[in-house]
C-alpha cells in the first residue's frame, strides 16, 4: 500500500511538471505572436482584413515586376495587412522577412530617398507624406496609406513604431 502511495505521489508530481510545462510553451507562443497588431493596439487604428502570406516562390504573385529584387536580397516570405485610421485613412502594412539583416537594407538603401525623412524608428527609417519604410534586423517594414491628410505621416509612425516593439520581442 506504501509503494502504491509513492507511485501516485510520483504520477501526481509527473502530471504537475507536465502541466506547468505546456503553460510555458503556450505563454511564450503568445508572447512570439504576430507582428501585426490587433485593432485598437495601435492608437487609432483598426486591422480590416486576415494576414495573407506569401512565400519566396509566389512573391510575384504580390509583387509583380519587383519579386526579382526581392528574392536577390533574401526574400522568404511577405505578409500583408490592410488597417484603417480613425475610418479615414485606409493602409496596408508588408511585412518582409529576409534570410539576413542585410537584405533589408540593401532594399531600403536601393530605394531614392526624394523627399523622405529619416526617422528614430528600427535599425534605419524613411517616412514620407504616404508611406513609411523601414528595416529591423532580417525584416523590412513597408506601410503604404492610400489617402494624404496632415496626419498621415504621424499614425503611420504610430503603427510602425507598434510593429517595430512586436519585431523585437
Amino acid at each position: 500500500m506504501n509503494e502504491s502511495r509513492m507511485w501516485l505521489a510520483a504520477c501526481t508530481i509527473a502530471l504537475c511538471l507536465a502541466v506547468i510545462a505546456v503553460a510555458g510553451c503556450n505563454r511564450k507562443s503568445a508572447a512570439s505572436g504576430s507582428p501585426f497588431p490587433a485593432s485598437n493596439e495601435a492608437a487609432g487604428w483598426t486591422k480590416t482584413g486576415e494576414i495573407r502570406t506569401f512565400e519566396a516562390a509566389d512573391l510575384w504573385k504580390y509583387i509583380d515586376g519587383e519579386a526579382e529584387r526581392y528574392l536577390k536580397a533574401g526574400a522568404q516570405r511577405v505578409e500583408t495587412a490592410d488597417y484603417r485610421f480613425q475610418n479615414k485613412i485606409d493602409a496596408v502594412v508588408d511585412i518582409y522577412t529576409m534570410g539576413a539583416a542585410d537584405g533589408p537594407a540593401k532594399i531600403l538603401d536601393s530605394e531614392p530617398a526624394g523627399d523622405a525623412k529619416s526617422v528614430p524608428l528600427g535599425d534605419a527609417a524613411r517616412l514620407y507624406d504616404q508611406s513609411l519604410v523601414f528595416r529591423k534586423g532580417p525584416a523590412l517594414v513597408r506601410v503604404v496609406a492610400y489617402q494624404e491628410s496632415a496626419e498621415t505621416p504621424q499614425a503611420m509612425l504610430d503603427l510602425g513604431r507598434n510593429i517595430a516593439d512586436r519585431l523585437s520581442r
